[in-house]
């Protein structure tokens, strides 16, 4: 299927950027790369592809994106981690412009594969109060009262994937996933994530000599991060699957915050004083991956440990904050 064109929505950020990364790694070449960043903010560029700057939020560049297309991975959104996420909750529900365009130029231009990327933000609130969380199945999305602006639009934008299977015949395939880290992301700026701003506030401690970190909450919320490298062979997995309902895709290795920065340190060779602040933007109490669906479809779960892929994205982060030509990246996924 190498000679099929795949196009890949977001390309120009962290997921996509990898993502396009391994396509051309398993020798695919006719592949469209299409964000809505100027080319210079692409986290990864790749001359060998069809790389377009438009907006997909807009039909006629989601009509142009997909014309002759076989293959179409959504990766576009406009997100970012929890600080961006409860502060521009109407930009995160524009989001939903740029699927529905994309699921009609898809049926309109008979595309035979689509995966739509959601998110762990689907489910409930009132499931995750817990630090001590009991790991989130894909039915816990249901009664819905998601993460209120971002939640709503992947929730939304799922079930528009599963309309447009039923009703057109679409193939449609859906991920939610939990918390992806990794080189090549975002690592300041207010729309990075935890693992991210835990290794540049480390990084900033050592290299300033100032021994201090400041961290969101009270240290004892837990999460599950995922390393990008099973994030993308899972998006692949399932995308190539029989499975028609959306599924996790995350690591079941629940840590603290607190837990998350001891790791870090250990990396950096450093301990540094906590202070906790309290009224910055935390997300829920408690959030994990119940992968006993995508194991019984797949065979399979994500599987890279935390240490191991917080020591890849700590080495990236510290190797971008000390060259000339690190800077900030504010981006899209």
């Amino acid at each position: 299927m190498s000679s099929e064109k795949i196009v890949v929505c977001g390309a120009g950020g962290f997921i996509g950027g990898h993502l396009v990364a391994e396509l051309l790694r398993q020798g695919h070449k006719n592949i469209r790369a299409v964000d809505l960043k100027p080319f210079n903010q692409w986290y990864q560029r790749f001359p060998v592809v069809q790389n377009l700057r438009m907006d997909l939020q807009e039909m006629p560049a989601c009509d142009k994106a997909l014309k002759g297309a076989h293959t179409v991975y959504n990766l576009a959104a406009d997100m970012g981690g929890m600080g961006f996420i409860e502060n521009n909750r109407a930009l995160c529900m524009l989001s939903v412009l740029i699927n529905t365009h994309l699921c009609m130029a898809a049926k309109k231009h008979g595309v035979r594969r689509f995966f739509y990327a959601s998110s762990a933000c689907v489910y409930a609130a009132d499931k995750q109060t817990s630090s001590d969380v009991t790991a989130l199945k894909e039915s816990d999305a249901y009664p819905a009262m998601p993460e209120d602006g971002y939640g709503w639009e992947k929730l939304f934008s799922e079930r528009m994937c599963r309309h447009f299977r039923e009703d057109f015949g679409l193939e449609t395939r859906v991920a939610r996933y939990h918390n992806v880290y990794g080189p090549h992301g975002t690592y300041d700026g207010g729309r990075e994530k935890a693992p991210a701003a835990v290794c540049r506030k480390v990084i900033q401690a050592k290299l300033t000599g100032k021994h201090q970190i400041e961290i969101w909450g009270d240290g004892h919320q837990t999460r599950s991060f995922m390393y990008i490298d099973d994030c993308i062979y899972g998006t692949q997995a399932i995308l190539a699957s029989k499975v028609l309902e959306p599924l996790n895709l995350g690591s079941s290795e629940l840590v603290t915050i607190n837990q998350l920065v001891d790791i870090v340190e250990d990396i950096a060779g450093i301990k540094l004083k906590r202070s906790y602040n309290l009224s910055a933007p935390k997300g829920v109490k408690g959030r994990n991956s119940d992968n006993t669906l995508i194991k019984k479809h797949l065979g399979w779960e994500p599987n890279i440990r935390l240490r191991d892929g917080l020591e890849k994205t700590y080495r990236w982060i510290h190797d971008q904050m000390t060259s000339r030509t690190g800077k900030s990246r504010r981006a899209r996924r």
